[in-house]
């Protein structure tokens, strides 16, 4: 989160524009993976901002990884989602406009992993049996399942 970093130390907890990527990745049994994230201490699907100069493909490779220890061997693009709804801002205070760039990982290969210090915990769950999702997954979902 280098990017995103260095403009916070510009400009505090202001609303910032942020282009990212969210990944949706199923299991076997058609389950959604969610991360039990520490920054916000709810449930959410993996993915983060865009680093400069990388593309938002590599961003979803790149996320997914070090959020997951799962590598990506075929995505799908599903749609760019922005708006109102995905206003977030972080118990830090920080605000953030998302613009989400959202796949699905159709092939992936390793072991689920935390990787990172974003996640307290990674779990597959059933869709119509969800935890207290953080607000941008929830309206993600919200639009999977039209």
């Amino acid at each position: 989160m280098g990017y995103i970093k260095d403009l916070r130390k510009l400009i505090g907890n202001r609303p910032i524009i942020a282009i990212g990527a969210t990944i949706i990745v199923y299991n076997q049994d058609g389950e959604i993976l969610l991360q039990h994230r520490t920054d916000t201490n709810t449930w959410g699907l993996p993915g983060g901002s865009m680093e400069a100069g990388e593309n938002i493909e590599e961003t979803a490779r790149r996320e997914l990884f070090e959020e997951t220890g799962l590598e990506v061997t075929k995505l799908k693009l599903l749609n760019v989602l922005s708006g109102p709804e995905y206003f977030f801002t972080y118990p830090n205070g920080d605000q953030i406009h998302t613009v989400i760039v959202l796949y699905e990982a159709i092939e992936v290969k390793g072991e689920l992993h935390i990787n990172d210090n974003e996640s307290k915990e990674l779990k597959y769950f059933n869709v119509n049996h969800l935890p207290e999702l953080e607000s941008r997954a929830e309206n993600v979902i919200r639009w999977l399942r039209t």
